[in-house]
């Protein structure tokens, strides 16, 4: 089997020393084809607060693909790397989610509220496959079905070649799956230096900074104190456990400041202009 390069677009930029950056967006062909050309890593497929179709995103994967792109590429790996945010929370200790949407092809998973290690120690499982006893990076256990036609195929491998890199980065050196978890409420927060103590697996943990706001009583203002000081702590215990961290509401005005920070996966939405418009109504104001 030759030499694969790596596939994962978020793991490549980290392992060349730079952000990753990122944005979500809703399943369907039309952002699928928008995000397919655009300057990010990768994207989210948002699938937590719109409805979970695994048909849909399948189809979703699929207008991900450009062809005049993979061959000027030379390469299998996509331009923008496709994950998805699954609905199930981590105390519902949800597998099969994480399973449909591995077995469509995403390369990694974001579980959202996961506040202990077991939830946390049950969203790494699930990313992963079944291996011996004696097979190295066995912890955490593999929980994920065998079921790799669409997600090899997908990722243009072998059944054999998928299997070898469908595990869990940075556990497995070779691995191309992210396993996200999202820290969202206090529980998480306090929880977080011994889920990254004792769950390996994990990939990247990733901030929610709406829901924990709406828990320490202060919806959406992301600049009050109390919010930024549970966000630096969450940071903080990354930085420990030398674990990446993401910060999902990144604009032009606060990008400097979360680099400095030491966010590393940066989430940004991209911005409609209207410009034409404005300047015919400025034009109008004129007559």
């Amino acid at each position: 089997m030759s030499e694969l390069p790596r596939l994962n677009g978020i793991i490549k930029a980290w392992e060349q020393g730079r952000p990753a950056y990122a944005s979500f967006a809703p399943p369907g062909r039309r952002a699928a084809i928008e995000f397919s050309t655009a300057p990010y890593d990768a994207v989210v497929f948002e699938m937590e607060h719109n409805s979970w179709d695994a048909e849909e995103l399948e189809v979703t994967l699929q207008f991900m693909l450009n062809r005049k792109q993979i061959l000027e590429s030379d390469t299998l790996a996509p331009a923008v790397t496709p994950i998805v945010r699954i609905p199930a929370n981590g105390v519902e200790n949800n597998q099969w989610l994480a399973k449909q949407a591995l077995d469509r092809g995403v390369y990694g998973v974001v579980w959202p509220h996961v506040s202990t290690v077991e939830q946390a120690y049950n969203a790494v499982s699930a990313c992963r496959y079944p291996r011996p006893k004696d097979a190295p990076y066995l912890e955490p256990i593999g929980m994920r079905g065998d079921g790799p036609h669409t997600c090899s195929r997908y990722w243009g491998l072998t059944q054999q070649q998928y299997y070898s890199r469908a595990d869990v980065w940075p556990l497995n050196p070779s691995g191309e799956v992210l396993v996200f978890l999202m820290i969202e409420d206090v529980a998480g927060v306090q929880n977080l230096d011994d889920i990254l103590r004792n769950v390996p697996g994990i990939g990247c943990v990733l901030i929610g900074e709406g829901d924990l706001s709406q828990e320490l009583g202060v919806p959406r203002q992301y600049e009050h104190p109390i919010v930024k000081e549970a966000m630096d702590q969450i940071v903080a215990t990354c930085k420990k456990h030398g674990m990446r961290v993401g910060h999902p509401h990144v604009t032009s005005k606060n990008v400097e400041s979360v680099v400095a920070q030491g966010y590393s996966f940066l989430m940004s939405s991209p911005v409609k202009t209207y410009g034409a418009i404005e300047k015919a109504r400025q034009l109008e104001n004129k007559v």
